[in-house]
């Protein structure tokens, strides 16, 4: 039996949110780039080890979470966040935030269901003990053939995807090379160091549909692909919407 998932919601504010990554240097130079590192550790900092991952933050729509922690629990340690922090992720009732938001996400999933989905991922592979852009992976493998990054990168999602379910329709909505802090090796005095790292940013929605009920509801509480704990693969479900062209 797989354990109980919730579905976790807040508005961050990111007047609050930006000068409190800067200060704790949370973002690449001159704040560019990727906010996941600094929504992992204000995350971190509220909720230390039971911190909700995978996450997705998009303008608009706020930070949506997967935890299969009880909501009672999200709560209480919550409520001993310090104010900073409360007011930066928008864990009470205020202008412009609901507080944090906890709903249970299904937990059962039917053999043949279709879905459709949307997600952020990171579409790289280990080689040599390096991160490498997929596409740039797949392009050294194979220097005859005329690759596209959405074919590619659609290979590696369903690959992803493994036994868990199969993709009925895709598309790569949006794509772009962003930069990203990560901690490197650890400096002469012991302290791990942190290093902006440049990758492949691609956004895919579509239609897939369940495989496993098992193997799905355990993906949906880990994510797909690297990089799970700083934005990136969330799957966000609604109801299947297939083209018939």
């Amino acid at each position: 039996m797989n354990q109980p998932l919730n579905l976790m919601h807040l508005r961050p504010d990111l007047r609050r949110l930006l000068p409190w990554a800067q200060r704790h240097r949370l973002l690449p130079e001159r704040g560019q780039g990727d906010l996941g590192y600094a929504f992992h550790a204000a995350l971190k900092a509220v909720w230390a080890e039971l911190a909700p991952q995978p996450f997705s933050y998009r303008t608009g729509q706020g930070l949506l979470a997967y935890s299969t922690v009880p909501a009672a629990e999200l709560h209480a340690a919550a409520a001993l966040a310090v104010p900073e922090l409360a007011l930066m992720l928008g864990l009470d009732v205020c202008d412009g935030s609901s507080g944090l938001l906890i709903r249970p996400f299904p937990q059962v999933w039917k053999t043949g269901q279709m879905l459709g989905f949307e997600v952020r991922v990171r579409p790289i592979v280990r080689k040599e003990g390096r991160e490498l852009d997929a596409f740039l992976s797949a392009a050294i493998r194979q220097p005859d053939v005329q690759l596209t990054r959405e074919a590619v990168y659609r290979n590696w999602l369903a690959q992803q995807l493994s036994e868990a379910a199969v993709l009925l329709e895709s598309s790569l909505a949006e794509f772009s090379l962003t930069s990203v802090i990560r901690r490197a090796a650890s400096d002469k005095v012991g302290t791990r160091l942190k290093q902006p790292v440049t990758g492949p940013d691609a956004v895919f929605n579509g239609v897939l549909q369940v495989q496993s009920g098992v193997a799905f509801a355990q993906l949906l509480a880990r994510g797909l692909g690297r990089h799970r704990a700083f934005g990136f693969g969330m799957l966000l479900l609604k109801p299947a919407v297939m083209r018939w062209d």
